[in-house]
This record gives C-alpha cells, structure tokens and sequence, in this order.
C-alpha cells in the first residue's frame, strides 16, 4: 500500500476549504470528501453526541463487539472474539482478541476496557446513560466491570435481555480507549477529555491525524488493523458547508464524494459517470392522533388514515431521494426490522371504513408540523388526500422547537413528526411506540405512544417488557416483528415513511458504506479503481 507522500498531504492540507482546489484530481490512494462537519462539539468518544463525531468515533475506535462495514445488520466480534452469557446471573464474560494494538503501539488490555467504561461513567456526560441504564453508577463500576487476564466480566442489573445488553455495549460510548495514552494527556482531572476532544486513541482502522474544527478532518489508515487494513491510505474530509460549492467540486473531480447535497442538485449533477447512492436511514416519519380528542379516538379513524396517506405520490415526486416507504416502528437495515408496506392510498376503502363503523363525518383536526420543507409538503398532501374521506386538517406551522414542545405537552390534535432510535435494539423504538403503562397527565413520559395520549393494551404493554427480559435471541426478534405487527395494524400513529439519504461519488469510488445512523459510515472497504 502506498502512502500519501509528505509534500502532496502538505499541499492538500494548505487547499482553501470553501472554492474549489486548483487541480482537478485526488490522491489515487486517498479519498477526498465534501461534508459540512461544523455540527462537532466532541469527539471523545464519552462526549460524542453528534452525527459528525460519531462518524469519526466508528472509524478511529472499536468496542468489545459491533456492527462492522462488512455486514451492518450483524452483531460481529470486535475486541472480542467471545462471550459467555450467564442470563440468570446478569453476567457476560468476554475473551479479547490477541495482539491488537492502539495507534500509539501500545497493546490493547483488559484493563483498557475497565477503564474505558468506567470513565464513560465518572465523566457522566451526554451518552454516559447508554451504559448507566446498565445499573452502572462511579460507585459501583468498579464492580460492574472487571478484568482477569485476557478477560472482562460485565455485570447489570435490571430484566434486560442479554441481547440488548449487547447492543448497548456495542454502542459509540462504549469504544474503548488506550488508558496509557488517555491519562498521561489528564488535566485538571479531566481523565483526558479535553485532549481526546483534539486526537484520538483508538485500535480503528484509521487514526486521526489532523482535525480542525469546522474545516477538515484528516485520516490516516492503520495497515495493522485486525480486521484488514483500508484499502485506501487515508480520508480527508473537508468542511464544504453549501451544498452548491459541494456539486462543484464534485463536477471538477476535487473531491470524491459530496455528502449534502439536495434532491435538485443530485437531479442535475453534471459530472461524467458520476454515481448516486441511497442509503435508509434511521427515522422513521408519522402521522399521529391525540386520544385526547374524542373524534380521533375510533379505532375505524386509524385504519381508515392508513389508507389516505398516498405514500407512492409524495415519494415519486418532492420526497424522492429524501424519503421510501416504510410502515413499521423499527427502521429497515437494522436487525429485526419489519419490512412490510401492507398500506397504499386507497380513499374509497377508508371512506368504507368509517362508514361501517358509524363514524361521524367530517371530522376537522388541527395538524402540527413544522415549518420547513419537505415537512409543509408532507403536511399539504395529507390535507387534500384526507379531504377525500371527509377528516380536514388545519395546518398549524410552527418552528422545530414550537412543534416539539406543544407534542410534550400533549397539547396538539394531530402531529405530523419523526423519530430515531437513541441505539441499535428495537427496544429503543419499541418503549416509544409499543408501551404506555401509565397514561396519567402528569406520568410524562418521552414516547409518541404517552405524547398522543394512547393508553397501550396491556396485553401490547407485556409483549414490550417480556421481549426486554426475552434471552433467546430468535424469540426475541419475533417478539419485536409481532410488536410491529400490531403496532402498524391498529394504533393511532400511522407510520409513513424512513429517511434516506443519497450520496454523490465519483465512478471509481466503491465500498463505501452508510448504514442507517452515523455510527455506521464506514470508509475501511472503499477502493479507488
């Protein structure tokens, strides 16, 4: 594999960020790529919180075990290479791979691993609840997780699944860090925070060696790494903030890939064989009703609202390329996902629904939605293809906050909104759209199921907790198939659609990955031909 010679990633380096670079073609071993990255705060990965940071955590650390470019639905071997779960003692042993190394040269131990999620604990910020939930506390820890040679013991409390413990520890937090390292760059007591927000210490397949906040990131690739070296020698992510400039330097083949750019300007890209991918992403897009209103409270309302969305219209035209089709809680790409679409616009057959259940017509409800596009579109068409049925929604535009308080409150008629899982179980969208034990007004809860005032059925309520506790794995992903099930047949949120996300490259890039949330952009695979 050859290296970027010192004098090209000099030159590279000294390239303006916001106009296209003089020359009109990449390193061949280096990928080049357009992003607005101004929206890091941290990238230690016990702070990092933001899409961009998480990008860069994936790529740069590893975690005991994850989800890897190769495969982004399956939960691989990371530091590890095996586990022995012990359900009833709430107890999972890992053994840890031989030989593998930090980008410093320094041997990867068990004792990092002890450290690195202790630390994540007493530092306590932003993600620390992903492992805290685990019964994790800074007096405690010590205990929780332990090391024995080449082995960690981690213990929790609470009725989890092993499986959702595994998931939470295959999350950005939970990335392990070169102790050594870490804790000779301490100050102040900060265990490393404030230098790990600048570098990084990680065994990735790539180490950072350049990061400007705002304006590039610079990766070089670890040839060592235990999974296979990059194809590539390195990635520079430069801080392209207008999406316009972005197609330029696509167009003039400065850059490899332009990662925002709009559904117009991937429609007009002009480059020669330049190549457009779509990726699902995590959101998912819904239209719900507040059980507080007494005239969206038939059950001949929800169903009957499956069949006025006209989901092909909306995609086929002003949601094409930012939206697809997708009927079920959990996004499709993660593992456990339902990926039946049984609903299309159909207005005859709703008005038949509601006309066999007697329903009282017409039925006039305010509808929230923010004020941006795609979301006012989204808004309009629900408006004229519910009008068919005789439901008329008065469209209340308000900002992203606006909107957002009025649903906690539960202060709103009908809510046109998305959401995205906090990590990779289907736990995490399963408490927001299958659970609701205590419907009281002032049991707050941050789920759609207590924001729309729905009392779940009980008997939806223990299928969401048994499948929490459920230890066999295939139990459990069919547990969480029928929660979608019941949840995509019969409540009053009526999921629409999942994001996606379209990405521009040029033709001799292949093996870039972008799963379905930023934890999973991988570079390791990508080759250019």
């Amino acid at each position: 594999m050859r290296l970027l010679k010192p004098a090209l990633l000099a030159t590279m380096l000294a390239l303006p960020l916001a106009v296209p670079a003089a020359f009109a073609e990449t390193p061949p071993d280096v990928l080049v790529v357009a992003q607005n990255i101004d929206d890091i705060v941290a990238i230690d990965p016990a702070q990092a919180y933001e899409f961009t940071s998480g990008e860069l955590v994936t790529n740069t650390y590893d975690r005991l075990v994850q989800y890897d470019a190769e495969d982004t639905t399956v939960l691989a071997p990371g530091l590890a290479t095996s586990w022995e779960i012990d359900a009833e003692a709430k107890t999972i042993v890992f053994t840890l791979r031989d030989g593998v190394t930090f980008h410093s040269g320094n041997p990867m131990r068990a004792e990092d691993v002890v450290f690195s999620f202790s630390r994540v604990v007493q530092l306590n910020l932003t993600p620390a609840f992903i492992l805290t939930q685990l019964g994790w506390t800074p007096e405690n820890v010590a205990e929780m997780v332990t090391a024995d040679g080449n082995t960690v013991t981690v213990r929790y409390e609470g009725d989890y699944s092993p499986a959702f413990v595994m998931n939470v520890l295959a999350a950005r937090p939970a990335s392990v860090v070169d102790m050594e390292t870490v804790m000779a760059n301490e100050v102040d007591g900060d265990m490393g925070n404030a230098w790990l927000n600048a570098n990084t210490a990680g065994t990735g397949p790539f180490s950072l060696s350049v990061f400007r906040a705002a304006e590039l990131i610079r990766l070089e690739a670890n040839p060592d790494y235990f999974n296979g070296g990059p194809a590539i020698d390195g990635v520079i992510i430069r801080h392209v903030a207008e999406s316009a400039t972005q197609q330029l330097l696509l167009e003039s083949g400065d850059v490899d890939i332009a990662r925002n750019l709009t559904p117009d300007q991937i429609a007009s890209l002009g480059g020669e064989g330049l190549v457009v991918e779509t990726f699902p992403q995590a959101a998912v897009h819904f239209l719900s009703f507040n059980q507080a209103v007494d005239s969206l409270t038939p059950p001949a309302v929800w169903e009957a609202a499956r069949y006025l969305v006209d989901y092909e219209g909306m995609t086929n035209s002003f949601l094409a390329g930012q939206m697809e089709i997708h009927q079920a809680f959990w996004p499709e790409g993660f593992p456990g996902a339902l990926t039946d679409n049984p609903f299309s616009y159909d207005p005859e057959r709703a008005a038949q629904i509601l006309a066999e259940a007697g329903v009282e017509l017409p039925i006039t409800v305010s509808l929230d939605v923010i004020n941006a596009a795609p979301f006012t579109d989204m808004a309009q068409s629900l408006q004229a293809s519910f009008a068919e049925a005789d439901i008329n929604f008065d469209i209340l535009p308000g900002t992203g906050s606006q909107v957002i308080t009025r649903y906690r409150e539960r202060s709103h008629e009908a809510m046109l909104l998305y959401w995205g899982p906090d990590f990779m179980d289907p736990h995490s969208n399963a408490k927001a759209f299958a659970y609701n034990s205590n419907n009281a007004q002032d049991a707050y809860a941050a789920t759609t199921t207590w924001r729309n005032s729905w009392a779940v059925p009980d008997e939806m309520n223990a299928m969401t907790t048994a499948a929490l506790t459920e230890a066999d794995p295939a139990a459990r992903e069919e547990m969480y198939l029928e929660l979608q099930r019941q949840v995509q047949a019969s409540s009053p949120i009526v999921i629409m659609f999942q994001a996606s996300y379209q990405v521009a490259m040029a033709p001799n890039v292949s093996g870039y990955v972008n799963g379905a949330t930023s934890d999973f952009v991988f570079y390791r695979l990508v080759d250019k031909n």
